[in-house]
């Protein structure tokens, strides 16, 4: 039986893989046999030097995706570089924290723009190379505990990773008799840079823990399992799914 689960012969891109959730997928998709692109603003070398080592081929292609200027070069490039494109991971991501009374325009727009902007015109492009190629393809969206829930203080965050839900729904529904499966992962709170700040105080990162039932931060490598399933042919009949990797907080 051949593995449902194998990612041999597939490209990937994967947005904002310099550290963090996006290092950890880039990496679990080149365990899986894919060879991986990353894009994204700060260089990912240590990424590279990882997935290099999996003896998976590997690119690298500058991109600020504060706005939408460079979506279809990022595709052009992986396409140029690998031959082709399979799966994409809307990984990019920015968060601010501020009370609402005080959160600015700016810190506004820039989460939008990063977070939910560029991810929905990240899928399109995708999506038309899917079609182009007519070999279907996955898209797989980073979501968060704040597509569910209302969250304190990161107005912008909340609102964006709400219309992350909503997108990945909207796509599945348009592409899915396009045999391109759209799902999304949502991660709970995550030992990364964008939680530092959490962590650091200890009251609120006792109160976090407190609510989780598995009783610690998730890790990148967390994800990997979710992350190559939604790349896989195993998922080619989940359309929509926002699957959360939480251990337990929601259910709590």
């Amino acid at each position: 039986m051949t593995n449902p689960f194998s990612l041999e012969g597939k490209v990937a891109l994967v947005t904002g893989a310099n550290t963090g959730l996006g290092q950890g997928i880039a990496v679990a998709l080149a365990e899986a046999g894919a060879d991986v692109a990353i894009a994204g603003f700060v260089p990912p070398t240590e990424t590279l030097e990882i997935i290099k080592k999996l003896g998976r081929k590997t690119v690298d292609i500058n991109a600020n995706l504060m706005s939408i200027e460079p979506v279809q070069r990022i595709v052009d490039e992986t396409v140029a570089g690998l031959g082709k494109l399979d799966i994409l991971v809307n990984n990019a991501g920015l968060i601010r924290r501020a009370d609402s009374t005080e959160f600015s325009e700016k810190d506004w727009d820039d989460v939008m723009n990063v977070n939910i902007k560029a991810a929905f015109f990240m899928a399109q492009a995708a999506g038309k190379q899917f079609i182009k190629q007519g070999t279907g393809g996955k898209i797989i969206n980073i979501a968060s505990m704040l597509s569910f829930q209302g969250g304190i203080r990161v107005p912008s965050y909340t609102a964006s990773k709400s219309g992350i839900a909503g997108i990945t729904r909207l796509l599945a529904n348009e592409w899915a008799s396009k045999n391109i499966n759209v799902n999304a992962i949502a991660p709970g709170y995550m030992s990364t840079d964008n939680t530092q700040q959490l962590r650091e105080d200890a009251e609120r990162s006792k109160a976090i823990l407190d609510r989780i039932p598995a009783g610690r931060w998730g890790l990148p490598s967390d994800l990997a399992g979710a992350a190559v399933f939604l790349s896989a042919k195993a998922s080619d009949y989940v359309n929509g799914a926002i699957i959360p990797v939480d251990g337990g907080w929601l259910a709590r």
